[in-house]
């Protein structure tokens, strides 16, 4: 699958385009819909993602993952219409303009899909909550009229995790699966859109899963599913039936936590637990998405007790198995705390053009080894994990395919170290070194100071 030989780039457009935090009163569907044949506006804010599909193509990007562009009560996930682009970044016509530039940039595009929940503006609610017991809309949700909610509406309803502003679909009235089925449709056929990515997968219905698995590939055959999972067992809905793939957190937490603590062995765990070659490690052949920040954790420049760790961390994000997620600005290390006056807000900043530095160069030659044919794609793609030497400090680990083999080495401090070992006997192509040389090594290499090598076996 085109996915699993791609880098992505995850955008959160509210935050991205710099909207307003708060929608407008909550209007009927109609009201939302642009005319057909509509001609984009240029100055529509969602237009902004356009812009930068030169700059994504260049850096390497094989995919954009858009957070929810649909309209929505406040942070998109507070959906109220799941057919049309919310009116604070433009129209349906503006935001399928900015799917055919990435699609001409040869950019696929991955869409946030809000299925678990919706706003207390969506227009079924809205229905239930005028006219009660009488709205057909009231098996939509898990709802009750022997109650009262906390907004006094007269009924309880179940919300996302105590969170009342979303309130919580019935994914197992077939109605409900019909409408969100239909609205992936629309996506890709309006929008061309080439996969999703599931919000909160690891509450959604399992059978509902199913179904849209089945659904989506008659749609397009290499349409791609991503869950949103944090822990427990991935392979409960990263399977044949249900998802390609999912979030890797565990990965997420022992990537920046190993740089932290100068302690090699957590990533080097986890990486074996999930992807090693024992008979016991548990998730071999799959695909999961990597990353080392996102719209929902600090930024990595943040939270990286020492700045300089930027460069290996992201060496081994692009060296372990997976699929590599880059969240917009980090690639240039900008900063970005959880919490304080601006909540989640200061996750996602308005960004006016990119500001590319030497770590984003240092990414670039990361994602184009991903997408170049050949060998080290071959084996950073779809090679097997095992780890080689693992010191506190310092990190050497193998991916190797049937005929292809790249030793990843990441030294985490500001010392130089010569690892010592076996593999590093014969003749490597230098694949981060200018003009990737030969070199012949005798069983040692020698890494700089926060320095990161791939050796392909030549």
């Amino acid at each position: 699958m085109w996915a699993y030989e791609a880098t992505f780039y995850q955008i959160y457009p509210l935050g991205f385009c710099g909207a307003p935090r708060e929608n407008v009163a909550p209007v009927a569907e109609d009201e939302l819909a642009q005319a057909v044949n509509v001609v984009p506006n240029p100055d529509a804010p969602i237009m902004k993602i356009a812009k930068w599909a030169d700059y994504l193509q260049e850096l390497g990007v094989g995919a954009v993952l858009i957070n929810p562009p649909l309209e929505s009560d406040s942070h998109g996930y507070d959906t109220r219409s799941l057919r049309h682009i919310d009116r604070r970044l433009g129209g349906d016509a503006d935001f399928a303009a900015v799917c055919d530039t990435l699609h001409a940039h040869g950019i696929h595009v991955v869409l946030d899909a809000v299925f678990n929940h919706v706003g207390r503006g969506f227009w079924a609610f809205r229905d239930v909550q005028e006219r009660k017991w009488d709205s057909p809309y009231k098996d939509w949700f898990h709802i009750s009229f022997d109650g009262d909610s906390c907004y006094g509406d007269g009924f309880w309803y179940e919300g996302w995790e105590g969170h009342f502003e979303l309130v919580k679909l019935n994914l197992q009235n077939p109605a409900v699966v019909d409408y969100l089925l239909e609205s992936v449709r629309h996506w890709a056929e309006v929008f061309g859109v080439d996969g999703l990515r599931l919000d909160v997968a690891y509450m959604l219905d399992r059978d509902f899963m199913r179904r849209l698995h089945t659904f989506t590939r008659e749609l397009k055959p290499d349409f791609v599913l991503i869950g949103e999972t944090l822990h427990g067992d991935y392979n409960q809905i990263v399977n044949d039936e249900m998802l390609d793939s999912c979030t890797n957190y565990e990965c997420y937490k022992g990537l920046y936590s190993s740089f932290n603590s100068v302690n090699m062995f957590e990533i080097a765990h986890s990486l074996h637990r999930q992807f090693g070659g024992d008979p016991w490690c548990i998730y071999r052949g799959k695909h999961l998405l990597s990353f080392v920040d996102n719209h929902d954790v600090p930024r990595l420049a943040s939270i990286l007790t020492d700045k300089s760790c930027l460069r290996p961390a992201y060496g081994m994000l692009f060296g372990m198995p997976g699929i590599p997620c880059v969240y917009y600005g980090s690639e240039w290390g900008i900063t970005g705390e959880k919490g304080g006056p601006d909540g989640d807000w200061a996750l996602r900043p308005a960004l006016d053009e990119p500001a590319p530095n030497e770590l984003t160069a240092f990414i670039k030659q990361l994602a184009h080894l991903h997408s170049t044919d050949g060998a080290a794609a071959r084996a950073l793609n779809y090679g097997a994990y095992r780890n080689v030497v693992i010191q506190n400090k310092q990190l050497l680990f193998e991916r190797a395919c049937d005929d292809a083999t790249v030793l990843v080495a990441v030294n985490a401090v500001n010392e130089p170290y010569t690892f010592g070992a076996g593999e590093l006997n014969g003749s490597f192509v230098d694949l981060l070194a200018d003009d990737a040389p030969t070199v012949e090594l005798t069983g040692t290499l020698e890494l700089a100071p926060y320095e990161v090598r791939y050796l392909l076996r030549a």
